[in-house]
């Protein structure tokens, strides 16, 4: 439709039109009138027939993912957005069973996935590609999404809102797979954290326990229980760190921790200036993790 609308745009634009010399303009006749006007009348059919179909298309394919969506026994998540990273927590009627994580989203293949959708600042939008349309998430204005992938594997989504200097930095991860592999990684993310088992283990849980970091980080298990940042309990377990920007790898890590505005600036993690056997110490904490 775009195409045919151009060639006729163009068309006019190219005719050849009366000089400035002339008496007055060239008008068409009523035999070249009548078959512009049939033109413009299957031009106006056309494009309403083709709004139709796209109608009908959409209403069907509607129903269907709606039907898709509202199968009994969904997984119950609440998703809230903050600058710049996302906070992931599977609801349970238990409180003690229920899991918080980041940047991440585990779900079973084939059941549909209720997502309580939240801001803690700013307007941000969850938005799955490949799996769903986005939906904005509005500080003081709770809204919910539904989706369900229908097949292993791992879907990028990302913030579709423009949210600060960060955004095109602030990514999550849908990971897909068995009902079986689900419920283990939800038991696992139960689990308080390892206790750690070497001398360098040890330092570096009082490294992050006495310092800033349990401030903002919470590792269930330990005195940790700072709610600014995210949960840390399987950190190591993780595919990324910092809303998608790094991999998680023992160097990314300390750049992370040292030097969090260098990585992503703008970003609300301040700098953590600590010795280098200090920081060597937390990396090996960090790195048991999972």
């Amino acid at each position: 439709m775009y195409f045919v609308v151009t060639a006729f745009v163009l068309r006019a634009f190219f005719r050849r039109r009366p000089g400035p010399d002339a008496a007055e303009p060239v008008r068409p006749t009523a035999a070249q009138e009548q078959p512009l006007g049939r033109w413009v009348w299957g031009g106006t059919i056309a494009t309403a027939a083709v709004l139709i179909a796209l109608l009908v298309g959409e209403v069907i394919a509607g129903r269907s993912i709606q039907r898709s969506l509202t199968e009994p026994d969904p997984v119950s998540v609440r998703v809230t957005a903050h600058q710049w990273w996302w906070e992931v927590r599977y609801n349970d009627p238990a409180p003690s069973a229920a899991v918080t994580t980041a940047n991440e989203l585990h779900v079973p293949v084939g059941r549909p996935v209720h997502i309580d959708l939240q801001s803690s600042d700013v307007i941000h939008s969850f938005w799955v590609p490949n799996l769903h349309g986005k939906k904005d998430a509005i500080p003081g204005h709770p809204t919910r999404t539904t989706l369900r992938a229908d097949r292993a594997g791992e879907f990028w989504g990302q913030c579709a809102e423009f949210c600060g200097m960060q955004h095109a930095n602030m990514r999550f991860v849908v990971i897909a797979e068995d009902e079986a592999d689900f419920n283990r990684w939800l038991d696992d993310q139960r689990k308080p954290a390892r206790e750690p088992t070497t001398d360098g283990q040890k330092k570096g849980r009082d490294v992050f326990v006495n310092g800033t970091c349990a401030t903002s980080h919470t590792i269930q298990g330990t005195p940790a229980n700072g709610r600014v940042g995210p949960e840390l309990t399987h950190v190591a377990g993780r595919p990324r760190i910092a809303a998608g920007t790094l991999p998680v790898n023992r160097g990314n890590l300390g750049g992370w921790v040292a030097d969090p505005h260098g990585i992503k600036p703008g970003v609300r993690m301040p700098a953590n200036p600590l010795k280098a056997e200090d920081l060597h110490a937390l990396l090996d904490y960090l790195e048991s993790l999972k």
